[in-house]
């Protein structure tokens, strides 16, 4: 018997707490135009000036890194599915699909119609090689990790490709929003083709990237007919520049930054679906040394620091899995380690510290609330005689020095799952991941892992997920603080702003009012 469909909910909506007025498909509007509301008249076509804190690490869906690339990515790309604000994997390049009983084969059926942004058909070839290309271990590991147990992607026609692994998984058809990208094409990086609802134009470093309407997309075409990227990597001209008129929209601003927009703005609040925390690299001293791990949660107040940088807007979490995957989501961990200063103190006296260190915190200067943070946190550490140095960095030189070359002590960022699934977000701490930035190793946690990874048996996997969450937590691999809100301010010339479970910006919702 095989199981058969178009879309699998993978996730239920995000929890809502008192402090978070909506989340993932669900949101809120706060408006300051006189009003108070936005006219009802929807007007097609128009360009909309969006905000990024970040220029793109890559314009190759494949080897594009940060999150902030991706949910710029996710407007010219798509894989055989594709996630919808509900948090359902929904036909995209294919419009079905099959998975085997042991979950080791997928087989999925080409949607007709489909064509790249130069034109051509989209085919099977096409995809075979978009997915080899990802598994590739000839340079090493696969452009994507999970794709390592790939063993062969088969053309059975030319409306039908088969994928077959090498061990079953039950959640490798969330991998399969992979971009599909046409068949020995070598100019990604400098015009990029996929077949999302817009199409690349142009693209200034450090400055914008520009994408416009694709008028030959399969499904529900964009209303606008251009979008412009433009990268602002000074916290500080965020506001200043949504003022002006040089932006209409940015996402993930403070709620100081929000309460200055008091006209021709909008607020929509979400959260982010990523966990910030306090990334500790397990591998240098002190870190190195598990009850300074556990000191440092235990000086931690994430509600006090939620109170400062977002007047309490965010979900706390207390391990490496934020609430919108709901049914892998343990809230037991979520107040696992409250803030006791004796305790701490006493932690620290055992590891051979009586006096505290000297702690350095690594952060993006362009992301304002992770800045906020790590300020909240260096007050907090103090208490317990731990002198921090905060070190504002740019996104790339993060990049490059923290999460590619382990080079730092502690940083604040948030981390996300560029897919749905909870291997995502734990297959990273296994000893031997390449993007195990915090140099976190547990013989037990990855042995729990490929107990997790190899089930058939989704109570089962949900339970060993759970258990990984609860080694990160008992070991103090990071000092966990939320899932961060989201505060997007969009002018009120536009509405339709659509809040995915997944670290995003959907342009093609996004419509002009009158």
């Amino acid at each position: 018997m095989k199981r058969r469909g178009t879309a699998i909910l993978l996730m239920l909506m995000m929890v809502v707490t008192v402090a978070l007025s909506g989340c993932s498909g669900d949101k809120e509007k706060t408006s300051s135009t006189s009003e108070n509301k936005l006219s009802e008249k929807q007007v097609e076509g128009g360009t909309i000036k969006v905000g990024i804190s970040q220029d793109l690490d890559s314009l190759d869906p494949h080897k594009a890194v940060s999150a902030g690339t991706k949910e710029v990515l996710f407007n010219i790309y798509e894989g055989l599915v594709k996630p919808d604000k509900d948090g359902n994997l929904v036909g995209a390049v294919a419009s079905d699909y099959q998975i085997s009983d042991d979950a080791k084969v997928y087989t999925f059926t080409l949607r007709d119609g489909v064509k790249f942004h130069n034109g051509q058909d989209v085919t099977a070839e096409d995809v075979k090689y978009s997915i080899d290309r990802c598994a590739d271990t000839s340079n090493g590991a696969p452009l994507v990790s999970a794709y390592s147990i790939v063993e062969s992607v088969n053309i059975l026609n030319e409306n039908t490709v088969e994928v077959r692994l090498t061990e079953p998984n039950t959640e490798f058809l969330a991998y399969m929003t992979t971009a599909i990208i046409p068949k020995d094409y070598q100019d990604l990086e400098t015009a990029p083709i996929g077949t999302g609802p817009f199409k690349y134009v142009s693209r200034s470093p450090q400055e914008n990237i520009v994408i416009e309407k694709n008028e030959e997309y399969w499904g529900d075409k964009a209303h606008l007919d251009r979008v412009e990227f433009r990268v602002i990597s000074d916290a500080d001209m965020l506001v200043t520049n949504l003022k002006s008129g040089a932006i209409d929209m940015a996402a993930r601003l403070t709620s100081s930054q929000a309460a200055e927009l008091t006209e021709g703005f909008h607020i929509e609040e979400g959260t982010m679906n990523l966990v910030q925390a306090l990334y500790l690299n397990n591998a240098v001293e002190p870190l190195n040394n598990e009850k300074v791990r556990q000191a440092l949660c235990y000086a931690i107040n994430p509600d006090e620091i939620m109170a400062m940088i977002a007047d309490g807007k965010g979900v706390r979490v207390g391990t490496s899995m934020y609430p919108g995957l709901k049914k892998y989501f343990d809230d037991s961990y979520t107040n696992y380690y409250e803030q006791d200063y004796e305790k701490a103190k006493e932690l620290l006296k055992e590891a051979g510290y009586p006096n505290g260190f000297d702690l350095e915190i690594a952060v993006s200067s362009a992301d304002q609330p992770h800045v906020d943070t790590a300020q909240v946190i260096a007050e907090e550490l103090k208490q317990i005689g731990v002198n921090v140095t905060i070190q504002p960095i740019e996104w790339g030189t993060w990049l490059e020095e923290v999460y590619m070359g382990r080079n730092f002590q502690a940083t604040v960022v948030g981390l996300n799952a560029s897919n749905l699934s909870a291997r995502a977000m734990l297959e990273r701490f296994v000893s031997d991941a390449e993007n195990n930035f915090i140099n976190f190793s547990n013989p037990k946690y990855d042995e729990v892992f490929k107990q997790a990874i190899s089930t058939t048996d989704e109570e089962e996997q949900i339970k060993l997920y759970k258990e990984l969450e609860g080694i990160l937590t008992e070991d103090a691999a990071n000092v966990y603080i939320q899932d961060l809100a989201n505060l997007v301010a969009v002018s009120d010339k536009f509405d339709g702003y659509t809040f995915y479970p997944l670290y995003v910006q959907d342009m093609s919702t996004m419509y002009m009012v009158e």
